[in-house]
Order: structure tokens, then sequence, then C-alpha cells
């Protein structure tokens, strides 16, 4: 579970800043679906580099069980606190949150948490495979 917490700080953090530059500078220029876009694939490299480290770090033990907690752990704080933060800083309330979920952003968005979430499987199976 530490690992998962971890896990979630370092990319929350990550997503935090990139998705500042996303909504202030990118989505003007290309739109709010094209900026989440052009975000998803360096959030899941950040996700990727961070998940690894952490797994060696954290010495997560090999088996789906030990991944799949340190993934979800990460995954439902991050729900959690996308979720809080919109309410809490922004004035969005969940049903808004929920309901943007069905636009072609929130689903770009909601794909690249749960691979967020799969993430340790994925580094275990192929870090299993050599």
């Amino acid at each position: 579970m530490r690992a998962g917490i971890t896990y979630f700080g370092l990319v929350f953090a990550a997503g935090f800043v990139l998705g500042t530059l996303r909504v202030l500078l990118l989505a003007p220029l290309i739109g709010a679906t094209g900026a989440v876009a052009a975000e998803l694939p360096v959030m899941l490299a950040i996700s990727w580099i961070a998940c690894r480290r952490l797994v060696a770090a954290f010495a997560v033990p090999d088996g789906i069980a030990a991944r799949a907690v340190m993934g979800g752990t990460g995954f439902a704080l991050l729900m959690l606190a996308e979720s809080l933060l919109g309410a809490l800083a922004f004035g969005r309330p969940l049903a808004a949150h929920v309901a943007e979920l069905g636009t072609a952003r929130g689903v770009l968005g909601l794909c690249g948490q749960i691979a967020f979430g799969l993430m340790p499987l994925v580094v275990r199976a192929r870090d299993g495979a050599r």
C-alpha cells in the first residue's frame, strides 16, 4: 500500500502541473479533447517510469496480488483526489465530474487513469517475460 500511495502522490503531482499547463496553454490552441490527447502519452510515460522505480524501491513482490494492491491503491486515491479537487477547488459537484466521464475528453482521461492503475501489473508482466 505504501508503494501505491507514493505512486499516486508522484503521478498526481506531475498530473497537477501538466494539467494546469494543458488547461491554460494547450486547450485554448487545440481544444480540450486535443489537449487531453496530447497530455495522455506524457502522463503514461511518467506513470511507467514512476511505477518501475517504485516497484524496485519498495521491493513490491512480483505476485499479482501485491501489484494489484499497489495499482488499486494508486487508482482509488487518484479518483478520490480528482473528485475532491474538482469539488473543493473549483466548486464542481460530483455529478458534473461523473457526467464529464461521458465526454470524449473524459473517456480519454479515464482510460489513462485505468492504465495508471494497471501499470504495476504491466510492469510485472513485462519484467516477468525477461
